[in-house]
């Protein structure tokens, strides 16, 4: 198996000499954050995180992003919290891109390492710590738990990304896969976060247009990506929300693999009254 990477926002600032104009978007369709624009100066900090940064690259907004948020989150030594999540509703997905930040999650103490996945079910109770000399960095996507009469939440877990194959999709000469971390049959996971691997020379060969809204971090790997009228060339690090029926497809425009961590919402009846 090829050394996978996982990348990380550049940091830093970019000289007085840099160019100004870059490939970010903001539509009501979509938006583009490109890796070259999460710098020191865009980062916040927040409430019972220590020595702690966070990229914010998703929040609901009403009429554009609706259900969920995205952050990368960067760890000092010394750093991290033992209150992280101030929703008790909110269900999770912590995906690490580099380090080996500490967890503990409902009482079990994990090391966790880059490609390491955590789904943390709502309720559940965890603490995250680092103290390594150099960050540890990750992927957290937060969503509040849709809860549904008799239908228990599901559990928290630890994995990794080496751990599970890709399932490649019909049809495309072993090209284009997913990384599925759950059972996608289980109605109780209100939300996907899967990898999608599109090999040298793969497409989404159609307009894939459907209720679900996406936030998507590439891992690695080049493509150019359709999204609605639009077409953009992405590569790693940089961060795409497409809301729901947003138009999208892409070929890969690279030498090697194009990976990217994808959020979806699933499983749940649309809410037929507009709340905000």
């Amino acid at each position: 198996m090829a050394k996978r990477t996982y990348a990380t926002p550049p940091a830093g600032l970019l000289p007085q000499t840099a160019l100004t104009m870059d490939r970010s978007v903001f539509k009501t369709a979509y938006a583009v954050i490109p890796a070259r624009v999460q710098r020191d100066i865009v980062t916040t900090r927040l409430p019972h995180w220590k020595n702690t940064r966070f990229w914010v690259l998703a929040r609901p907004l009403s009429g554009f992003a609706e259900t969920f948020a995205e952050y990368v989150v960067e760890v000092s030594s010394g750093g991290g919290s033992d209150q992280p999540e101030p929703d008790p509703d909110a269900e999770g997905v912590l995906f690490v891109l580099q380090g080996n930040p500490k967890l503990t999650l409902d009482g079990k103490r994990h090391t966790l390492k880059p490609g390491s996945y955590v789904f943390i079910g709502p309720r559940s109770r965890w603490s995250l710590s680092h103290g390594g000399k150099e960050p540890a960095q990750f992927i957290w996507v937060r969503k509040r738990y849709s809860y549904v009469d008799g239908i228990e939440p599901p559990k928290s877990f630890v994995t990794h990304d080496d751990e599970h194959d890709v399932q490649l999709m019909p049809d495309c000469n072993g090209v284009w896969g997913t990384t599925r971390f759950i059972d996608t049959n289980d109605v109780a996971h209100d939300m996907h976060v899967t990898i999608v691997t599109l090999q040298p020379g793969g497409v989404i060969p159609f307009q894939e247009t459907h209720v679900m809204e996406h936030g998507l971090y590439v891992l690695e790997g080049k493509a150019v990506y359709n999204l609605n009228e639009d077409w953009v060339e992405v590569e790693p690090g940089d961060f795409l929300w497409l809301r729901a029926f947003c138009p999208q497809a892409c070929y890969t425009a690279g030498p090697g693999p194009f990976r990217y961590l994808l959020y979806k919402d699933m499983s749940r009846h649309p809410a037929l009254t507009i709340h905000g």
